[in-house]
């Protein structure tokens, strides 16, 4: 079974913190970076994780 841990992605365009995923440890040091809502923003935006 492979260990996760917990991240929070921030939406690139207002820096608002609005989600927390979980990511697999063996999925290396790239950080992760998906499309999602910003409720902030009203659209669908590019989120990053934070450290």
């Amino acid at each position: 079974m492979a260990d996760k841990r917990k991240v929070i992605l921030t939406c690139t365009e207002c820096l608002s913190r609005n989600y927390s995923v979980e990511k697999s440890v063996s999925a290396g040091n790239k950080r992760l970076e998906l499309r999602k809502y910003c409720p902030k923003c009203g659209k669908h935006t590019l989120h990053r994780e934070t450290k």
